[in-house]
């Protein structure tokens, strides 16, 4: 696990507790901090784990990333990351939406970890509001509290990291089913693969970065790509930048691309330059 990751997980593992805390009743943290969900998120986050789960619409984020013409294009909202710093300064994500919205974007991951990548809880359901396809909450998922403030946010789908759950990912998976959300679940090699598939991962994310070293490779996904069987969607994720960089993805079977940097510098626009025509796997 690298260093980034872990410190990650370290933060992600205490606001765990102060969730914990909020949902019984002893908030520590006031409501409004930049990472803290609303009062109403977390009443319905509440009632809905004391149920074990909800019964709610959602926009098939699955079902948005098959098609059978083309990639189809996960597009992010992004504001800075570790590794990229800084990339772009709005404080409003709905006009980055709308953009992504008239680019035609097949789906939307909303950042909402605002200590290293300066999201809020409070972008999903503003970015839901002006986009019309399903929207994924890309965040770090350590437990089940996550996945029921996801689903009260409005999310339609919640990231799943091979790397940080181990083999506590087929558990997430199935918590997430209970509260009506795809999951992408990330990996980076054949092992995290392993661990996917066994668990029942139905949509699977090839991170192209190294999370030891950060250095991008796309050969990652291509290497991965042959041993997934053709009823689970691949989304290639990071380093995806160019049309070509697209159609080498395509060409590897990916279904989707998960693409933040590049089209969040660039205010939204070159979405369809990446919708690389061509058969999947």
């Amino acid at each position: 696990m690298s260093d980034i990751l872990q410190t990650i997980l370290t933060r992600k593992r205490w606001e765990l507790g102060v969730l914990q805390d909020a949902l019984r009743g002893n908030v520590r943290v006031r409501p409004g901090t930049e990472w803290f969900p609303s009062a109403d998120v977390l009443d319905r986050a509440g009632g809905w784990l004391k149920a074990g789960g909800c019964v709610r619409e959602t926009r098939g984020f699955g079902a948005a990333l098959r098609n059978d013409e083309r990639l189809t294009v996960i597009a992010e909202i992004k504001r800075r990351s570790p590794s990229a710093g800084q990339i772009a300064a709005w404080d409003d994500p709905t006009d980055l939406a709308t953009a992504y919205q008239d680019g035609g974007a097949d789906a939307v991951s909303c950042l909402t970890d605002w200590q290293f990548f300066g999201g809020r809880p409070g972008f999903l359901p503003a970015v839901r509001d002006v986009f019309g396809g399903p929207v994924l909450r890309k965040d770090f998922a350590v437990d089940v509290i996550d996945l029921a403030i996801a689903a009260a946010l409005g999310a339609d789908a919640v990231l799943l990291i091979v790397a940080a759950l181990g083999p506590r990912t087929a558990r997430l998976l199935a918590e997430a089913r209970a509260y009506g959300l795809d999951a992408l679940v990330e990996v980076h090699d054949v092992r995290e693969l392993d661990i996917a598939m066994a668990g029942g991962a139905q949509i699977v994310g090839v991170n192209n970065r190294d999370l030891r070293t950060f250095r991008v490779d796309l050969e990652t996904t291509e290497r991965l790509a042959a041993q997934l069987p053709a009823s689970v969607l691949l989304v290639g994720e990071s380093g995806i930048k160019t049309h070509q960089d697209a159609a080498r993805m395509r060409r590897a079977g990916c279904d989707a691309v998960l693409v933040g940097e590049s089209l969040a510098r660039a205010g939204g626009k070159g979405i369809e330059a990446l919708q690389a025509p061509g058969a999947g796997r």
